[in-house]
């Protein structure tokens, strides 16, 4: 992906990855400002996964805003790339993200039993005047229970996965593109 961050410095061995892109007609900038305003209410089934995978979130956060919020931290940001990560077990209803101090943290996390996931968005210029809004996550599990949870949420992810790009990068094309 051009101009996209280097993720195999935040997690180099993943157990699974979900990657999406899709090109807009406006330049990268336009696309980045639109793709950081879009609210969780505007992505249908996403908006209500995520909300229902970390209670307490507002209807209207955008996922800007998620993606600077505990249990998420900020790994990386340029002009228009955001990476975040998140650590604990995904795959449990309680809310089991410990939270970190530093991005250095993330890095080193090692815990038995968990999973650490680095989430990553980026606009690239396409050259034509165009752009393209790129998502990646990656999970890495740690552990033998680790690779037992990121297995049970394989389904989920396979059966879901489709709305990052379907819902959530078609919502802010959209609305970068004033449709």
């Amino acid at each position: 992906m051009r101009g996209g961050p280097d993720l195999q410095r935040w997690l180099d061995d993943p157990a699974l990855r979900v990657a999406y892109h899709r090109h807009s007609t406006v330049p990268a900038h336009e696309l980045w400002r639109a793709a950081r305003t879009v609210p969780l209410s505007d992505t249908g089934r996403l908006g209500r996964l995520v909300r229902w995978r970390i209670p307490g979130l507002e209807r209207d956060v955008s996922f800007d805003g998620l993606f600077r919020q505990p249990p998420f931290m900020v790994l990386e940001e340029t002009e228009t790339a955001l990476v975040s990560g998140l650590v604990g077990r995904i795959w449990t209803l309680r809310r089991d993200y410990p939270l970190l101090d530093t991005p250095e943290d993330f890095r080193r996390w090692r815990s038995r039993g968990t999973a650490r996931v680095a989430f990553a968005h980026w606009v690239s210029g396409d050259g034509d005047g165009g752009s393209t809004l790129s998502v990646d996550v990656r999970v890495q599990a740690i552990g033998p229970q680790g690779q037992a949870g990121v297995a049970a949420v394989r389904p989920l992810v396979r059966a879901f996965g489709n709305l990052i790009g379907s819902e959530g990068i078609s919502a802010a094309v959209r609305r970068a593109e004033g449709r």
